[in-house]
């Protein structure tokens, strides 16, 4: 193994195929002293920083509304098939939105389920390429992501990313990324566009007292820059000596709530975090 070898070592999500095996990865990492690193995109794109920052303005218990579904044919289908045929598009590409939803809240998640179908002949039997996750947080906080696969995916409101608390609402507004027929495209898939802030206050009248407020995002990276900032960190970790553990501590986190949603989904029961 890499680690064992001396080396520092960028990742791809998910960090492992069961919770065990990532924390097992984390624990080698600490003994060797060396850095791994999760690629977890959405943490170095400024525009979903600001998200997140902006959501924290909003009180809690938190609703937090997600989904990526991905309308894909031709070479694309064939790589979501093979990719469907080994992780759920929950566990796959959950991870980044759970990871986002923890960075929300603050708080601990305490109950998952999750339901999937299988909607092609073309996957094994027992594998699935549409899946919903639902968790509930210690703070009262509830989350969904949904993800599917395939040419038979509607693109009606596939690119969900909207959070609601007591203080008003944050929504992600891509009209490009979320128009008709960029779905599986993966430049669209990180697009924000523009946020759009409500907020719940209202006046005498008890009428809304502002007009929501949109916050134009028109400079951000695009995705090959988006990777290439993941690298640039993973290289600052090496050389600053970065403490990275609190990130590895949150990549095992995420990976706990998709894994238990998939098992939620397999055994038909709500799965208990604590």
């Amino acid at each position: 193994m890499a680690l064992e070898a001396g080396c520092h070592v960028f990742l791809e999500k998910p960090i492992a195929e069961t919770i065990e095996e990532a924390m097992g990865l984390v624990a080698l990492a600490k003994k060797v002293n060396r850095k791994l690193v999760v690629g977890y995109v959405l943490r170095h794109h400024p525009s979903w920083i600001q998200f997140v920052e902006k959501v924290h303005t909003l009180g809690t218990p938190l609703v937090m509304r997600m989904n990526l579904n991905q309308q894909s044919s031709g070479p694309q289908w064939e790589t979501h098939k093979n990719l469907a045929s080994s992780i759920s598009p929950v566990v796959d590409c959950g991870v980044h939105y759970v990871d986002v939803m923890c960075q929300m809240t603050k708080s601990r998640p305490v109950r998952v389920s999750g339901i999937g179908a299988r909607l092609t002949d073309e996957l094994p039997e027992g594998k699935i390429n549409y899946a919903h996750l639902q968790v509930t947080f210690e703070d009262g906080s509830i989350g969904w992501y949904e993800a599917g696969w395939g040419p038979m995916m509607s693109e009606t409101a596939f690119f969900i990313k909207d959070v609601v608390g007591p203080k008003g609402s944050v929504s992600i507004v891509a009209e490009k990324s979320g128009a008709q027929g960029q779905s599986a495209k993966i430049e669209a898939h990180s697009g924000t566009e523009r946020l759009q802030v409500h907020h719940s206050e209202l006046d005498a009248e008890g009428k809304l007292a502002r007009e929501d407020e949109f916050i134009s995002m028109e400079s951000e990276p695009d995705h090959d820059a988006l990777f290439h900032r993941e690298q640039e960190y993973f290289l600052k970790a090496i050389n600053e000596d970065l403490d990275v553990s609190e990130l590895l501590e949150a990549a095992c986190n995420a990976s706990r709530i998709v894994l238990a949603a998939d098992e939620s989904f397999r055994t038909g029961k709500t799965i208990d975090m604590l």
